[in-house]
């Protein structure tokens, strides 16, 4: 039994450090800047599982998603139409760098997932239904949400994707959060028990950091 969950714990691992290791480069190539980089693919792929573990009780089948759930939320801004041109041909490349790693049914849930999971395509329109990967899904796309809470990150955004200056940035990322991020709790946007507590806790350190910003720079 032991030595058939260490075969697992190695796959999995190796899977993870392929995809990490996908995310950097892509970044590079693509020149995705720090705001949707490897450090928000961490921080989405944190949230995520810390999802999945409080739910792990009431919904066994999510360890059996693990892969999916972890992959996707690597993976998911590696097909952002905000750094490319070509989403179908980015997808593809995706799915050649998991054939050997997993079985059809899976990369095609990871396509899925991370082609349908921002907010303005969920906007737009609505969610898609993935059947038995519903929830997967569901957890990817809270867990990026919860990543949105970060103000500094889309000052970022500002900085190196649109050019502004610093003090610009801190408006416009303002600006959004008030019309965007904010809205995401009474837009009941979350589902999990632990994604409404902890995107509560982000919201109320997000309004103080902006207090104090806005102290400094209106």
């Amino acid at each position: 039994m032991s030595m058939k969950l260490h075969t697992i714990s190695r796959i999995t691992n190796n899977l993870l450090n392929i995809v990490v290791n996908y995310v950097i480069i892509t970044s590079k190539r693509l020149n995705i800047d720090e705001s949707h980089a490897l450090k928000h693919s961490i921080d989405v792929f944190n949230y995520a599982n810390n999802i999945v573990e409080s739910k792990i009780q009431t919904n066994p089948i999510l360890n059996k998603q693990r892969d999916v759930i972890s992959v996707s939320s690597l993976l998911h801004d590696m097909c952002d139409s905000k750094y490319i041109l070509n989403e179908p041909s980015e997808l593809n490349n995706i799915d050649n760098i998991l054939i050997q790693h997993m079985n059809d049914k899976d990369r095609m849930a990871v396509s899925n997932i991370i082609s349908t999971i921002s907010y303005s395509k969920v906007k737009k329109n609505g969610y898609p239904n993935l059947h038995e990967y519903q929830d997967a899904y569901h957890i990817v796309r809270e867990a990026d949400l919860l990543s949105g809470f970060d103000i500094n990150r889309c000052i970022i955004f500002g900085l190196k994707k649109e050019n502004l200056e610093y003090t610009d940035a801190v408006k416009r990322a303002i600006d959004l959060y008030d019309s965007r991020m904010s809205k995401y709790i009474e837009d009941d946007l979350f589902i999990s028990e632990y994604a409404i507590k902890k995107a509560n806790e982000l919201n109320n350190q997000s309004k103080y950091d902006i207090s104090v910003l806005q102290k400094l720079i209106f």
